[in-house]
């Protein structure tokens, strides 16, 4: 399946869409009885209820309780709605107030953000955002995070390039959350108990001193997490070694 990415639309329309540019709007024809934010607001319920191949202009339509064609008249096509969509969720999401505290504080809250942006909007975490929206959820977002790395002794590039890192991080992780939880849901099993059905099945196949290691320290893992991958310690792990990486180049630039 091809993965959905922002900006694959017509970038004129797209731009006057998403800073709401009321040359966009048609000039003949009926009058119009939704807005441009309900349409959005309306595809965006549906994602987040049944994930973003839910979203066609068919089912926004019958949501809203018009017919395919009108929305046509807010919206060029699901790319251009995709983009609002997505800036939409931008603008929502919260803004911690962090100024004054450490840079570890100010960057944990940064990546606490959008790990919730996320959990409310699993989607998001499945698009592809090489090509960012260019609207004003997405500018608001992008200069609030870069005001967090700011005064740090890091070059422009280096803010950049570190927020980019923990911000792929975080989607990395919250599709990982995302993948666990449709197993559970498809197999009907928690992690536990399906190696608990699996164990058995496993030891009657695998010579454990061919892999002493491998065994040692997977027992051990599972031990530990009750599976074999346990998200929220991936996460708190991982995000911890971003900081202390981030650390050392905050750390360089002041000696």
């Amino acid at each position: 399946m091809a993965t959905e990415r922002t900006s694959a639309g017509d970038p004129a329309r797209t731009l006057k869409l998403l800073w709401r540019d009321s040359s966009s709007a048609p000039q003949r024809g009926p009058r119009r009885g939704l807005s441009i934010d309900k349409v959005v607001e309306t595809a965006t319920a549906i994602a987040d209820a049944d994930g973003l191949d839910a979203v066609t202009m068919r089912r926004v339509a019958k949501e809203l309780g018009v017919v395919p064609m009108t929305l046509y008249t807010y919206v060029p096509g699901k790319a251009e709605l995709l983009d609002l969509m997505l800036d939409f969720a931008y603008a929502h999401m919260p803004r911690t107030g962090t100024t004054g505290q450490p840079w570890r504080h100010r960057i944990t809250a940064l990546a606490e953000e959008n790990k919730a942006l996320f959990e409310r909007h699993p989607w998001a975490a499945t698009v592809s955002t090489i090509r960012p929206p260019l609207g004003p959820g997405q500018m608001a977002k992008y200069e609030h995070e870069l005001s967090a790395l700011d005064g740090l002794g890091l070059s422009d590039i280096e803010m950049d390039d570190c927020l980019t890192h923990l911000l792929t991080f975080v989607r990395t992780c919250a599709r990982a959350t995302a993948d666990a939880r449709t197993a559970q849901h498809d197999s009907a099993m928690n992690d536990q108990q399906w190696w608990d059905a699996n164990a058995p099945l496993l030891a009657r196949v695998l010579d454990e001193n061919a892999y002493p290691t491998a065994v040692r320290v997977g027992a051990a893992a599972g031990a530990a997490h009750g599976s074999a991958h346990d998200p929220d310690h991936a996460y708190a792990f991982g995000l911890q070694r971003v900081l202390d990486a981030f650390a050392a180049l905050i750390d360089r630039t002041s000696d």
